[in-house]
């Protein structure tokens, strides 16, 4: 209904930061339809949604259609059943301001960012950057992750594996090299590896230790919102602003053939795995009449509260246990039962038993060298009968019942084979909302939203899943670290949250956070004017000729990297790609490498006579032949490293 101006930065700074508060265009009717309804009422519920924002909705609405206190009340519910709204009522309270500062506190940070560092960067670098408190840190943390994927120098390392037959089993056992004597070892070369072979020429396998036992593993916890979007992109292949579009229609309420209109689930923007105690008994209840009671957990599973966690709400769960995925499945779209499905089968599972493992462990020596082997099979499923993870479905079974220390081992070949370390996995939305959340940035209702921001401005680019940072992505990264080291500073945003949250608790006055914050950016911003005149990206003029004016073209920078453009604009309007050379010869044609982005905007390096040549990598080449192979060497760090994994050569850069 309302909000600060978008054409000014809308604090009033001069008068101890008062914000300057607009109806939005385009609500005057709606609003006028409101008033008209109030005006009939002789009582107001405001029923936003019960987090921060909501209690901020409920306030501006208050002060907007200028509601009495003594008539209007603020309730709030974490499902929208029957039961939960009448409840509510009961309780209904009065606007919880602590809420509504922290939440306005946050507005206020993220306005005084954006509106003091975007306009700086288009005046000082090129039009169409913008910065953000929040998005900015989510920024430097993807490409701080590729530059060490960049930097990463793999190592060769082998593994090798015996196979022995069994005096009394029809099947083999396998067991993996581990190590001599007590100590681990890794074997780094096909040198290493043929010494070993030859120490356990004609040697004798002998058991030395065998272990049998049981191990549980224990339920999972019901849905936090970080979860929830870690897992239906992992199960589901859905984007962070996909699974939260979707949980929304299901907590806002579906209609349901033969129960009408019904809201799901519960809220779906929680940091908190905390069940009500009447959810917790219907779902034992449920478990043990479909189950059995050997199925029903022991007691409420409980996690150790974070001082991160708000704990204001409670987990994702079904609304009504006994509306199973098969009942709604009709009444919902394909992606809403799929989600649907996931939430539901997750909060049943956590209510049930561990699944539980018969396991057995090996230790087989020869000649001082060590070899082990697990196997761990399944005795008793509990919640897996329920909700089943990728990595439980991998067992292996075969149990060796008749193994025995005394039992012969007769060696029946050795398998090996190479292997090269990997760098760390890029960033997928997933895995970025669980760095966020582990760091203490942002919180539930803002996972989304960041990433949305990102990838919208091209900083970021979306591939398989993966997330890559974008040539524009790596200018503004450098220059809010080079500017402004603060806003990006991990450590400096997670300690912002923290106080947002004593804001919230009352132990904290919101405008003493502006006050302390605010000096610091005006002064940032002022050297940033200085220091950002270096970094201005100039027009560079370049020896290519426009074909329609005959001027000599310069490189221009514009929202999706550098293009070559006519100096004559606007009376000359051509532009084209700018392929930029990086001084290395293509080592399949020998025409120029240049620099290349894929549609999506991510870097890489190719021939210039691309179609006709299909020379392409994604670390920069260098002129240096690989001393080894003569192959080509790429710049990984330090070093040069050879792009032909099975030679490895690795040479320090002069």
């Amino acid at each position: 209904m309302r909000d600060l101006p978008k054409s000014q930065l809308g604090i009033d700074v001069g008068n101890d930061f008062e914000p300057k508060y607009i109806t939005i265009r385009g609500k005057g009717d709606l609003l006028a339809k409101i008033r008209k309804e109030v005006k009939k009422a002789d009582k107001v519920f405001l029923a936003t949604d019960p987090d921060r924002e909501g209690e901020a909705i409920s306030w501006h609405l208050s002060k907007t259609l200028k509601l009495e206190d003594n008539n209007s009340s603020r309730i709030t519910f974490n499902e929208i059943t029957k039961n939960a709204v009448k409840a509510s009522i009961k309780q209904a309270r009065d606007i919880d301001m602590n809420l509504v500062d922290s939440q306005q506190t946050r507005r206020i940070l993220d306005r005084m960012v954006g509106y003091s560092i975007s306009p700086l960067l288009w005046d000082k670098v090129k039009r169409g950057l913008s910065a953000g408190r929040v998005q900015s840190v989510a920024l430097r943390i993807i490409c701080d992750r590729d530059e060490e994927i960049t930097a990463f120098v793999s190592e060769e390392y082998w593994n090798l594996e015996g196979v022995f037959d069994v005096k009394g089993d029809k099947n083999p056992l396998t067991a993996k090299f581990s190590g001599y004597g007590s100590e681990k070892l890794i074997i780094r070369s096909q040198d290493e590896l043929d010494h070993i072979l030859k120490e356990l020429e004609n040697a004798k396998f002998k058991i030395t230790e065998i272990k049998r036992g049981e191990r549980q593993k224990k339920s999972p916890l019901p849905f936090i919102t970080s979860t929830l979007q870690q897992e239906a992109a992992k199960n589901l292949n859905f984007s962070t602003s996909k699974t939260m579009r979707l949980a929304q229609q299901l907590y806002e309420g579906i209609d349901i053939k033969a129960h009408g209109t019904i809201g799901l689930i519960t809220y779906l923007r929680t940091d908190s795995v905390r069940i009500s105690e009447e959810a917790d008994a219907v779902a034992r209840e449920f478990i043990n009449k479909n189950y059995g009671a050997a199925f029903v957990a022991d007691k409420e599973k409980n996690k150790e509260s974070s001082k991160k966690i708000q704990d204001a709400h409670e987990a994702i769960r079904p609304t009504y246990v006994d509306l199973t995925p098969v009942i709604v499945k009709d009444s919902l779209s394909r992606d809403q039962f799929r989600l649907y499905q996931l939430i539901w089968k997750r909060f049943i599972a956590s209510r049930m038993q561990p699944a539980k493992y018969e396991t057995i462990s090996v230790k087989i020596e020869a000649n001082g060298y060590r070899f082990v082997t697990s196997a761990s099979k399944l005795i008793f499923d509990g919640y897996m009968s329920v909700y089943m993870a990728e990595e439980d479905e991998k067992q292996n079974n075969v149990m060796f019942k008749s193994l025995n220390e005394d039992t012969e081992l007769i060696l029946k070949e050795f398998n090996h084979s190479q292997h090269f370390t990997q760098p760390s996995a890029h960033y997928t939305e997933a895995s970025l909302v669980k760095t966020l959340e582990e760091l203490g940035i942002g919180r539930p209702s803002t996972y989304a939203p960041t990433i949305t921001t990102i990838l919208a401005r091209r900083y970021v680019v979306k591939e398989n899943k993966n997330l890559y940072v974008t040539e524009l992505g790596e200018v503004v990264n450098n220059i809010m670290k080079q500017a402004f080291p603060s806003i990006v500073d991990v450590n400096f945003t997670a300690n912002l949250e923290s106080l947002l949250d004593r804001v919230e608790d009352g132990s904290v006055a919101w405008k003493t956070i502006v006050r302390n914050f605010y000096p610091d950016l005006e002064a940032a911003v002022s050297r940033a004017e200085e220091s950002l005149e270096e970094i201005k990206i100039e027009d560079e003029k370049t020896d290519i000729i426009c074909e329609e004016c005959g001027s000599n073209m310069v490189i221009k920078y514009g929202p999706h990297g550098k293009f070559l453009a006519c100096p004559g604009f606007p009376d000359c309007r051509n532009t084209k790609p700018y392929l930029e050379k990086i001084g290395v010869d293509c080592p399949l044609c020998g025409k120029d490498v240049v620099i290349r982005k894929t549609k999506k905007g991510r870097k890489y390096y190719g021939c210039e006579n691309n179609p006709e040549c299909v020379f392409m990598t994604w670390q920069k080449p260098s002129e240096q032949r690989c001393p080894k192979c003569n192959g080509i060497m790429v710049e990984k760090g330090m070093s040069l490293v050879c792009n032909n994994e099975k030679c490895g050569c690795i040479v320090v850069k002069n």
